[in-house]
């Protein structure tokens, strides 16, 4: 009977160690599991944490990526508009290259203009200073001339109203012939017989006779009557002047000089013509009745003809000045942008 219940206690035994080591493994499997569920858990956690990091940052990225964007666009805004304004600057530029090209044009052609005038002017100055030498030549052969008068006369004692800028000598009408006559008195001759002698000679000296172009004798009478007969009456009177010079240049010139002294000699009747004023601007008439003797030298026209030159050549030269001014202020008031 103890036998028996010895192999029903051991086989009872080992289905207690069977179960208890099922159970065992039961338990160490539902460890397992729950390790592994925790460790599933974890994990799943984990990568739902990464995950929501991931698209927060997505977000971020894609928020950056919009404001970037937007920052783009703008910036190509402000790009076209600065293409905009740098066409219009270009248009701008262009028509002004246009317009300094013509303005250019127009300067080359001034200074064209001013070079042929500035060329016209030295040759004009070049002429002017020619003839100014010649000029100052004249006046001072004139003013020896009259010099050389007044000295002669003064050496022989002779007192003649000469005057000093032209060299005329004027005679009294009343001295050299009766009133409304025009045949010289006696006492006329004797004035003209001291007075001419001295006055051709001089006049007919080698170093002045290359500058004389005229000897003149010109009459004159007072505002009294008639004009035409004044007229003539003031040239009867010169042509008796000439005469009486022609008829005593024998005594005192050589055959050269009469015959020069043809050549030189004009005479002329000026009537009423240049009357002489007094101190109250009244006629004089005694005054005004006169025969005057006088010479031009032979280029006093061309004191006349250079006054005309210079004239010219200032207004050319005003001219010129205001071209270039006009220019300068033309070029001044161009836009710049």
């Amino acid at each position: 009977m103890r036998k028996k219940r010895k192999s029903e206690d051991g086989g009872f035994n080992v289905w207690r160690s069977y179960s208890d080591m099922m159970a065992g493994v039961l338990l160490l499997f539902v460890l397992i599991m729950c390790v592994t569920l925790f460790q599933a858990q974890k994990s799943y956690n984990e990568s739902i944490e990464e995950r929501d990091e991931k698209i927060a940052l997505q977000e971020e990225y894609t928020l950056e990526i919009l404001a970037q964007q937007n920052e783009l666009n703008e910036k190509e805004g402000q790009l076209k508009d600065q293409n905009e304004q740098l066409k219009t600057q270009d248009e701008k530029l262009k028509d002004q290259e246009t317009l300094l090209s013509e303005l250019a044009a127009k300067l080359k052609d001034q200074e064209a203009t001013l070079s042929t005038q500035k060329a016209d002017l030295d040759e004009k100055t070049a002429l002017l200073k020619e003839q100014q030498a010649q000029i100052d030549q004249i006046i001072g052969v004139k003013a020896d001339v009259i010099e050389a008068l007044r000295q002669e006369f003064a050496k022989n004692n002779i007192n003649v109203d000469i005057d000093t800028q032209t060299g005329a000598l004027t005679l009294e009408a009343s001295v050299l012939f009766d009133y409304d006559e025009a045949e010289l008195t006696e006492e006329g001759k004797q004035a003209l017989e001291q007075v001419l002698p001295i006055y051709c000679k001089v006049l007919l000296q080698e170093d002045y006779r290359q500058y004389l172009a005229e000897i003149i004798i010109d009459g004159y009478t007072d505002t009294d009557g008639d004009y035409s007969y004044n007229l003539y009456l003031s040239q009867q009177r010169s042509l008796a002047v000439a005469q009486y010079l022609l008829d005593i240049q024998g005594n005192f010139l050589s055959g050269d000089q009469s015959q020069q002294l043809q050549d030189y000699l004009t005479v002329n009747g000026h009537s009423m013509a240049n009357p002489v004023l007094d101190a109250n601007g009244n006629v004089d008439k005694d005054a005004s009745r006169r025969v005057e003797v006088k010479f031009r030298l032979k280029d006093d026209e061309m004191i006349e003809e250079l006054n005309k030159v210079m004239t010219e050549a200032d207004v050319e030269n005003n001219a010129a000045d205001n071209t270039e001014k006009k220019t300068a202020e033309k070029s001044q008031e161009q836009p710049v942008s």
